[in-house]
């Protein structure tokens, strides 16, 4: 006998899965946005080239899990490709402090999608968990790196955020369903 009972409930994982690729996805666009438009050799160019490599990697394991579990991606990867490098490529053409303080509004949200979904996955699913908890951890030093180089001194600082926020939260929603 397992040991479900009526009004327990297992983490949705294949909803997670789509969401966290779409995000991962999402955030390569944003940093190939602002790579296109910051100077090649500048502080901020090679710290958001250091960060793109690492969501690159996050996207690869995503997809990977996604094609093991048969999970199909988001019907919106389209405008999440051309939404983020459009939000990358604007906030670099801003500044370079704009370019970091959207990385900080966007892994600032993330975490808490993260940390929102380990505690639904609980002991669920020990492998998405487990790159879920890593991914977490080098996206907070993403925030924390784009924080310590100068993001919260960009102009209109916490309106900016905030509304890079709840872009993230809107597309959380929709790529968790669509």
């Amino acid at each position: 006998m397992s040991g479900w009972r009526p009004g327990d409930r297992k983490a949705d994982t294949a909803s997670m899965l789509r969401v966290d690729q779409a995000g991962e996805y999402g955030a390569t666009r944003i940093y190939a946005g602002q790579l296109a438009v910051l100077r090649a050799n500048c502080p901020e160019a090679k710290l958001v080239a250091r960060m793109a490599a690492q969501e690159e990697r996050h996207l690869r394991r995503f997809n990977a899990l996604m094609t093991e579990r048969r999970v199909r991606p988001t019907a919106l990867q389209p405008l999440w490709n051309v939404a983020g490098f459009a939000l990358g490529a604007a906030t670099a053409l801003m500044s370079e402090q704009a370019a970091l303080a959207c990385t900080d509004a966007v892994e600032t949200e993330i975490d808490r999608h993260y940390g929102e979904q380990l505690a639904e996955l609980g002991d669920d699913d020990p492998e998405l968990a487990a790159d879920i908890e890593e991914f977490r951890a080098e996206e907070l030093d993403h925030r924390n790196a784009a924080r310590s180089a100068g993001a919260t001194n960009v102009p209109g600082y916490p309106l900016l955020t905030a509304a890079i926020r709840a872009g993230c939260r809107v597309a959380i929603g929709l790529s968790k369903r669509v």
